[in-house]
C-alpha cells in the first residue's frame, strides 16, 4: 500500500494497482459493497476491503484528501488497529490546502436498527461518541465508552485498540478459505474463557474502543466532519452505513456548513465546536 497526496476536494480515493485498468474507488458511503466482517468499497466491478482502520486513521488525524494505492483486494491489516497508519501519517506530516472543510451539523435525532443493535445521531454542539457492546464472554461482557472527539484523544485512546475475534470463529473461517491471514499478531483472539495473546490487552476496555475505531472509519465515508452525538448499541459496519444513508436522505435532519474562504461564520453556527486538527510536522508530531 502506498499513500500519496491528493488535490483539494478529491477526497480519499483507492486505486487497485493490480488491476490493469487501475480502477479508482471513491471512499464514499454510497460505494459500500459489503459489510461482512469488514467494510468493503466497490465500483465498476473492482473492490477494496477492510478499509475502516485506514479511514479511521485519516479521519482521526483530520486528513480529507489522499490517494491510496493497493496491489491487492484488501488494505493491509497491520496489527489490527489504526496505530500503524497514524504513525505513518505522522512520519510524513500533513499540510493545509487553503480551503475550509465542509462540516455536517445534525439538527434532529435520527436512528436505524436491525432488531439487535441500534445506531443514532443526536444533535450536539460538538462531535461526541457513545458506544455500548454486550458479549456473552467473561472477558468482554458489557462495555461502554463515551468521548468528546479530538485528534489527540483519538490517537491516545482509540487508534491503538485492536480488532478481536473468537478462536472458534477463526477456525471455522479458515477451514473455508477465509481469514487466512488472521493471527495473534493482528487481532485479539479469545477462546471460551480468556485472551490468547501473550501480551494481553492494551486497555481493559479495548473491545469497545475498537468498535469506536471502526465506527470512526465508517463515518469517515461521509467525507466531512460531523457535529452531533453518535450513539450506538451493538452496532456494526452495516448499521453505521445505513445510518449515514438515512441521515443524508433526510434534509430536515442535517445542515452542511460550506463556508468560502474569507466569509464569516453564520450566526447560527457560532455556538458549535468544530473539530480542530493539528498540522503534523514530519517526524516531530
Amino acid at each position: 500500500m502506498t499513500i500519496r497526496p491528493a488535490g483539494v476536494d478529491e477526497g480519499i480515493v483507492f486505486i487497485r494497482k493490480d488491476i490493469p485498468s487501475g480502477y479508482r474507488i471513491q471512499a464514499d458511503y454510497n460505494n459500500v459493497a459489503d459489510t461482512t466482517l469488514a467494510t468493503t468499497l466497490g465500483t465498476n466491478g473492482a473492490s477494496v476491503s477492510t478499509v475502516e482502520h485506514l479511514l479511521s486513521a485519516f479521519w482521526g488525524m483530520g486528513i480529507d484528501n489522499a490517494v491510496v494505492e493497493v496491489d491487492a483486494p484488501e488494505v493491509p491489516i497491520m496489527d489490527g488497529s489504526a496505530r500503524p497508519f497514524v504513525e505513518m501519517l505522522k512520519g510524513v506530516g500533513t499540510k493545509t490546502q487553503g480551503k475550509y472543510k465542509k462540516v455536517l451539523v445534525v439538527r434532529r435525532e435520527i436512528s436505524v436498527s436491525d432488531g439487535v443493535g441500534t445506531a443514532m445521531f443526536l444533535p450536539a454542539t460538538e462531535f461526541k461518541i457513545t458506544y455500548k457492546i454486550d458479549f456473552k464472554h467473561p472477558i468482554i461482557g458489557q462495555q461502554s465508552y463515551s468521548m468528546t472527539f479530538t485528534d489527540e484523544r483519538y490517537e491516545r485512546e482509540i487508534c491503538p485498540a485492536r480488532t478481536f475475534g473468537f478462536l472458534r470463529d477463526v477456525e471455522y473461517l479458515q477451514a473455508r478459505g477465509l481469514a487466512l491471514g488472521g493471527s495473534l499478531g493482528n487481532a485479539i483472539v479469545l477462546d471460551d474463557e480468556r485472551v490468547l495473546n501473550k501480551e494481553g490487552l492494551r486497555f481493559p476496555d479495548e473491545f469497545v474502543k475498537h468498535k469506536i475505531l471502526d465506527a470512526v472509519g465508517d463515518l469517515a465515508l461521509l467525507g466531512m466532519p460531523i457535529i452531533g452525538h453518535f450513539v450506538a448499541y451493538k452496532s456494526g459496519h452495516k448499521l453505521n452505513n445505513l445510518l449515514l444513508k438515512e441521515l443524508m436522505s433526510r434534509e430536515e435532519n442535517r445542515e452542511i456548513i460550506d463556508r468560502p474562504a474569507g466569509e464569516a461564520t453564520p450566526e447560527r453556527f457560532r455556538s458549535l465546536r468544530i473539530p480542530a486538527f493539528r498540522i503534523l510536522d514530519a517526524g516531530r508530531a
